[in-house]
């Protein structure tokens, strides 16, 4: 019953991430005025946002374990943690410091529960019910912060060449590159704190549920 249970919520979560994304690239395709000329442009920088990229690992690994939840290479097991993570970031800092910030209508509105509020409440729920459990170790935790450090990278390149940044913390064109490079290791010691954090509250549910 609980592997069957499991493998519906995550293919639920999987859902309602691929039914966010839709709605956030139709609304951003079909939007009336953008800094992007062309449409594929548009869509391009949605991928750019930490927010849909964390979604999208959700995705695809909720997915992954919608159809076999015995899954336990290296590879899926840091891509799980990095979602997971990152999805509790994105959860936590939208409604907590940018939320207040912006209005949203219609489609636009539904798009944005989505990828901020559902997804991340059914990604956390699922894995605090459903695991799968033994999936993190310091040597994982470790390989996770690759993540923060390659997507401020690519962030601050592409805004070189682009002269636009996704989020006011890495937009060294207000901030300098020394105010972005602080910032950049708060982001790397949030991330090392919410991964620490889950392995540890994974071992513990583990000794549990034995």
């Amino acid at each position: 019953m609980s592997t069957r249970w499991a493998r519906v919520w995550f293919g639920s979560t999987a859902a309602a991430v691929c039914a966010g994304l839709v709605v956030q690239i139709l609304v951003v395709a079909t939007a009336g005025q953008s800094r992007w000329a062309s449409v594929p442009a548009r869509i391009f920088n949605v991928f750019c946002y930490f927010t849909i990229q964390s979604n999208v690992i959700v995705g695809v690994t909720c997915l992954l374990l919608a159809l076999r939840l015995d899954r336990r290479t290296t590879v899926f097991r840091v891509a799980r943690l990095i979602g997971l993570v990152g999805i509790t970031i994105t959860g936590i800092v939208y409604h907590v410091a940018i939320a207040h910030l912006v209005e949203f209508d219609s489609w636009a509105l539904v798009a944005d529960q989505l990828t901020h509020t559902v997804v991340p409440v059914a990604t956390v729920v699922g894995w605090l019910v459903f695991g799968p459990r033994g999936h993190t170790s310091w040597r994982v935790a470790w390989f996770v912060l690759a993540y923060p450090i390659a997507y401020v990278t690519f962030t601050l390149i592409r805004g070189r060449i682009v002269t636009f940044y996704p989020y006011h913390f890495i937009d060294v064109t207000t901030l300098g590159y020394g105010k972005v490079a602080a910032n950049s290791v708060w982001i790397a010691l949030l991330f090392l704190a919410f991964t620490a954090g889950y392995h540890v509250l994974d071992e513990r549910l583990g000794r549990a549920d034995t």
